[in-house]
């Protein structure tokens, strides 16, 4: 896979299976890749935004956090390529996974031959992709998109769940407008698109706690009438 010269892609194996992890690992390998192993998702997304791997293997069955929840909290940051791995033979299921974001969906038990041509084929769609940014630091607060907080020096902010959904929103979509149906739609649901009185209300305790200024807020902007924008004060 390698000329010598670059080093070797990396995939990341999530999986409770530790023979299958071997074998995937022994396989990968072989092959010239580097291999990451996990077997919860918990400790995938921690080695996700610390190692960015080229791609990842993700088992749907995890003890604890699922793999559908590993894809959630993936999307919210990056875009490294998923190929999920299931026994779980079923088109609603497959559905849902690929609506969260997985680049494939690969049925245990498998062929290797198969499998890393999928592989292959993910990592070809994303070679031009950025290595992702887990952390958004500003000269007030940190925003880790992987661990899903806000911190003020060293310190956790205290966020409700929606407050940090809008915050995660806006911070991903950095220096872009997100539009009061986009930031709706996102954080209550596709029925809500006319409550912006919502957006006001969340936004001001959003700038309460994080803005040095709030009435004059330097990073949550608001473009009157259309929607919200994050820029993280580098004169973006």
């Amino acid at each position: 896979m390698s000329d010598g010269n670059e080093a070797p892609p990396t995939v990341l194996v999530v999986d409770d299976d530790p023979r299958l992890r071997k074998t995937l690992e022994l396989n990968l390998r072989a092959r010239g890749y580097t291999a990451y192993l996990s077997d919860s998702g918990e400790h995938a997304l921690r080695i996700i935004a610390h190692h960015h791997p080229g791609l990842v293997l993700l088992d749907l069955g995890l003890p604890g956090m699922s793999g559908l929840d590993v894809l959630r909290g993936l999307r919210g940051w990056t875009r490294v390529p998923v190929v999920v791995l299931s026994g779980r033979d079923t088109e609603a299921m497959k559905v849902q996974a690929l609506d969260l974001g997985a680049d494939d969906y690969v049925v245990k038990p498998f062929g290797m031959d198969e499998l890393f041509a999928r592989v292959r084929a993910a990592m070809r769609r994303t070679a031009d992709t950025a290595a992702p940014e887990a952390t958004v630091a500003t000269e007030h607060f940190t925003v880790d998109l992987a661990a899903k907080q806000v911190t003020r020096g060293g310190e956790p902010v205290r966020l409700t769940p929606r407050q940090w959904h809008i915050v995660e929103v806006l911070v991903r979509n950095r220096g872009r407008l997100v539009t009061q149906r986009e930031l709706l739609h996102e954080v209550w649901g596709p029925e809500y698109e006319r409550e912006s009185n919502y957006l006001r209300v969340f936004m001001t305790k959003i700038r309460q706690r994080l803005e040095p200024d709030p009435p004059r807020p330097r990073y949550f902007l608001t473009d009157p009438g259309l929607g919200y924008r994050f820029q993280n004060g580098e004169g973006e």
